[in-house]
């Protein structure tokens, strides 16, 4: 059934897509983020479970349980991250954890995404253990 719903989405937004040229196509997951795609060189495949998006920057995967919301739009906003995907791999799982405890500590991580790292909801601009704690709950549970 939910296979049945997002082909239909798909096929319309294409639809309405048609009519008017769009720079963006933006996803609005269920956790509030938004993430933000060019259509230049734009594949959407789906299956049962996920939705890939390719196009010239390359090729992310999201769980289409994620996916609240999606549409075409010509402004670029909108976060380019998930919450908990520090390293920025696309995916929140145990390497992140270790990245967050790493840069925490002062170590040098390769790539580190600031503002998916406040995981534990405060507007405090200081990362610590709280944070970690957040983050590990959620990849235990996949659950904010």
């Amino acid at each position: 059934m939910k296979k049945t719903i997002i082909t239909m989405l798909i096929a319309l937004v294409a639809i309405f897509a048609s009519a008017e040229t769009y720079n963006y196509l933006k996803f609005t997951k269920t956790n509030g983020t938004t993430v933000t795609y060019s259509v230049e060189g734009l594949k959407l495949t789906y299956d049962n479970t996920n939705v890939t998006i390719t196009n010239v920057d390359g090729t992310a995967t999201l769980t289409l349980a994620e996916v609240q919301d999606m549409y075409f739009s010509n402004e670029a906003g909108g976060s380019t991250y998930e919450l908990g995907d520090v390293n920025g791999d696309g995916l929140v799982n145990v390497g992140d954890v270790t990245t967050l405890i790493a840069y925490i500590l002062g170590n040098d991580v390769d790539t580190f995404i600031a503002e998916a790292a406040n995981c534990d909801g405060d507007s405090q601009a200081v990362l610590n253990v709280s944070d970690v704690t957040a983050l590990i709950h959620y990849v235990l549970t996949q659950e904010w």
